[in-house]
């Protein structure tokens, strides 16, 4: 399923300003509570709470091509994160670039956005009572 991205600038401004940071070698996570994950609820087609991904990457990275394929890693990178680990729901997330990413692989990608979520309390723990 495709993600829900974030669209409007003032959300990036908010989850900067506001939110939660995780600082990696390839990424920056920035994770804010999104106040319109009820409305996006009744939307979504299993009626579940669903986060809004933004991916920031400037033209420091280099040309288009470039940029492209960082965007393209990192997004994959966070399809594998949700397919494998529980992931809160309900959240806008901000993914940075930083400039190590150009020589880094999905799986790097990976390991660093699992270690970010990890750190920011967005996996869900299981209670289970042994």
């Amino acid at each position: 399923m495709k993600f829900r991205a974030i669209q409007e600038n003032h959300l990036y401004q908010k989850a900067y300003a506001k939110g939660k940071r995780c600082v990696t070698n390839t990424v920056v996570v920035y994770v804010l509570r999104d106040w319109h994950a009820k409305r996006l609820r009744f939307e979504h087609p299993q009626k579940q709470f669903v986060n809004r991904i933004g991916i920031t990457v400037t033209k420091r990275q280099g040309g288009a091509v470039e940029r492209n394929r960082i965007k393209r890693v990192i997004r994959e990178a966070y399809r594998m994160a949700e397919k494998n680990l529980p992931v809160r729901r309900g959240y806008l997330i901000v993914l940075c670039a930083r400039t190590a990413i150009l020589q880094a692989k999905t799986p790097a990608v990976y390991a660093d956005l699992s270690y970010a979520l990890k750190r920011l309390d967005m996996l869900r723990i299981s209670e289970e009572k042994s």
